[in-house]
């Protein structure tokens, strides 16, 4: 299981950390974040974990302002010294909420919760999965009011899109038909209200489906450089999201 640790206290990492190896030594912790500016931009650019700690109070503001703009799919456990926060938490895909200092035996009835939604076979997690896909559903875009002919707006489908992409720094969508429309928005902003499961992040001028895709070629230096469907140039991706881009291609 990955693990992510969004906290802005080392002694509180360290704690998390130890509290893992001895509970749970098969858990693999894979980053540690102590902002919401470093956490936004780490989900922007990495898949989902298995599961997330996460504190309320950061350094340069509230854990609920990332949660505002990011909401993860997976399973987070609340680790703060504060309890008035506790309904609130529970409100973002929170399954508990442990109030520090974390005694072993708090942190051990988490990580079992936590095994038993998850595990295979279980009831519960039928359940947990079909929230999980419930909670990818909701507050999806699924349209996109773009300009046309100087005072007209067209509805644009997500399901008609092929890609977006930057030009001359215009944000614009090109859609099956090889029509192609300026979007009124940044590709960040794009990306966090349309549906990951469908388009990947490719890398800063590129959001991709796999409809897009004409086909992949390997890179010497380990990247893909992937060939969309209709255009010249190739959409790069860097080696050190090969991993990352292949699980999001297999799992439709």
């Amino acid at each position: 299981m990955k693990v992510l640790i969004i906290e802005d206290e080392k002694a509180a990492v360290r704690n998390l950390t130890l509290l893992l190896q001895q509970v749970a030594p098969d858990f693999e912790v894979i980053g540690a974040l102590d902002s919401v500016a470093d956490s936004l931009d780490w989900f922007r650019n990495n898949s989902c974990p298995d599961l997330i700690f996460s504190d309320i109070h950061l350094g340069d503001g509230s854990v609920f302002e990332l949660y505002d703009l990011y909401q993860p799919s997976c399973p987070i456990i609340f680790t703060t010294a504060y309890d008035e926060y506790a309904i609130k938490a529970f409100k973002v895909n929170s399954i508990d909420y442990l109030l520090k200092p974390i005694s072993t035996s708090d942190f051990k009835d988490a990580i079992d919760k936590f095994r038993k939604l998850s595990g295979k076979g279980d009831e519960q997690h039928y359940l947990l999965n079909h929230i999980k896909s419930l909670f990818h559903e909701q507050h999806k875009t699924t349209h996109f009011l773009v300009p046309i002919k100087g005072d007209k707006l067209y509805p644009l489908s997500t399901n008609s899109i092929q890609y977006f992409f930057i030009e001359e720094g215009v944000v614009k969508a090109k859609d099956k038909e090889n029509a192609c429309y300026v979007i009124p928005q940044t590709l960040d902003e794009i990306y966090q209200a349309i549906d990951q499961r469908n388009f990947y992040r490719a890398n800063r001028q590129y959001i991709i489906t796999r409809e897009a895709i004409d086909h992949i070629n390997l890179w010497f230096n380990g990247q893909l450089h992937v060939k969309l469907k209709g255009e010249n140039e190739t959409v790069v991706i860097s080696r050190k999201r090969v991993t990352e881009f292949k699980q999001w291609f297999s799992n439709r």
